[in-house]
């Protein structure tokens, strides 16, 4: 009986491509994938009201959690490659079951999502590899995080350790603040995922994203992305989402990057691969550029929002054939992912009370304005109402991005589209990229 990693996939080549999720990030993923020249056709679901406005793209409405909907359209569209955008699915074992089918899927197994499912799991992960990391503390009650604190007598970061949509994580100014943050945490406001907390030393330094397209074995590296967590303008205010990226960050040169590669991706996916892991799909390692080097805040099992939104225009026409081949475990044979020498800059307009208790069902004003292929608006909390009128449902309603020769041209393209997109209580930071602009 051959074993799960080993079972053929269905040779239905690029033709038709699947991108399971509904937010800006899995637009973005669709749109990039299907500028290949062997894709004909991509669907997204469930998607969101601006996948069908993508160029080759429909929207599926299909619920992430149908499963056998989906392998029965899989199945029926002879799919050739399935890519899993959100980290939920991938917890769930999306990937395992549609692999089962024979399917080709970029997105790991529910062991490997562990990664970012597990703050605890992925802690003890990267201790037993040795990659550098900050110092940590679990809990799995109220008391016992609170007398660590007590012992430590510091403010820390405050993290749920399981999935909690990117705002599980509390960068405390104080230990009245830090304890503040225990106690929402374990009395849950982020449910199941506030089981057990996380403690974490502060560390100091700028923050960077880099993200491996893995195949089990071998990876190949993107342009190193920046994101914009805090909701206000400098940087202040409550962790979010994600309010906006740019790349290439110029914060690591290319030294850096090999050094990283060497210090923690590779010895990370080999101490999956030493767990049984066959890891195929995206480790995303969100980093601190400390004064002692690169330390990894945390890890991720899929591409960040809205960084993704920022790298994907950057991405050559083989990214589709770069995954198919992750998926397929062949990445030595992909052709060589080439990358746009240019500035991508993104920037999220969020719904009004974002991101506590976003306002829905806004009516959506966007004027059009004469076709630029270096400017993309890609939908995220969208969707039409009874009326068949665009409404915001979501907290982070859509992103602008543009490419240009520098940031600060890049920026201005993107905040002049976005001028264009109204509706009621629309919030954006306007200082998205300030490190890199002039």
């Amino acid at each position: 009986m051959k074993k799960l990693n080993e079972i053929n996939h269905k040779e239905h080549g690029l033709e038709k491509i699947l991108v399971i999720g509904s937010g800006g990030r899995e637009n973005a993923l669709a749109w990039a994938l299907n500028r290949s020249p062997k894709v004909k056709k991509t669907w997204i679901t469930p998607g969101n009201a601006g996948s069908n406005e993508l160029e080759g793209c429909h929207c599926l409405e299909l619920k992430e959690d149908n499963v056998d909907g989906l392998i029965q359209f899989c199945n029926l569209e002879k799919i050739g490659l399935i890519v899993i955008g959100p980290e939920a699915p991938l917890a769930a074992g999306l990937a395992d079951t549609l692999r089962e089918e024979g399917f080709s899927v970029f997105g790991p197994g529910a062991e490997g999502a562990k990664l970012e499912a597990s703050k605890t799991w992925s802690k003890q992960l990267m201790n037993e590899a040795e990659i550098p990391t900050a110092r940590h503390w679990t809990a799995s009650s109220k008391e016992e995080a609170l007398k660590i604190l007590n012992e430590l007598k510091t403010s820390m970061v405050v993290k749920a350790d399981g999935l909690a949509a990117g705002k599980g994580v509390t960068v405390a100014n104080s230990v009245e603040e830090t304890a503040n943050a225990i106690k929402e945490v374990c009395d849950g406001r982020f449910g199941n995922a506030g089981r057990h907390i996380l403690l974490e030393e502060k560390l100091k330094g700028p923050e960077v994203s880099i993200f491996a397209l893995c195949d089990g074995s071998d990876m190949v590296l993107l342009p190193p992305v920046q994101d914009h967590k805090r909701l206000q303008e400098g940087d202040s205010g409550p962790n979010t989402g994600g309010m906006g990226a740019y790349a290439p960050a110029k914060l690591i040169n290319d030294k850096d990057i090999l050094n990283i590669r060497e210090s923690i991706l590779e010895p990370t996916l080999k101490a999956l691969t030493s767990k049984g892991i066959n890891y195929k799909g995206v480790i995303f390692a969100g980093l601190m550029l400390t004064q002692d080097g690169a330390k990894v805040i945390e890890f991720n099992c899929r591409f960040g929002d809205p960084e993704c939104q920022a790298l994907m225009p950057l991405m050559g026409i083989e990214l589709a054939e770069v995954l198919k081949a992750c998926a397929d475990g062949k990445l030595k044979k992909a052709p060589n992912l080439s990358i746009l020498n240019s500035c991508s800059a993104c920037v999220v307009a969020a719904a009004k009370g974002y991101p506590k208790s976003p306002q829905k069902n806004d009516p959506i004003k966007i004027d059009k304005i004469h076709p630029n292929q270096s400017i993309q608006l890609f939908h995220a909390g969208t969707k039409y109402n009874s009326n068949g009128q665009l409404v915001t449902s979501g907290g982070r309603v859509l992103s602008v991005v543009a490419q240009a020769k520098d940031f600060d041209k890049a920026f201005t393209l993107a905040y002049e589209r976005l001028a264009k997109v109204s509706f009621n209580g629309i919030y954006y930071r306007k200082d998205i990229g300030h490190q890199v602009r002039l």
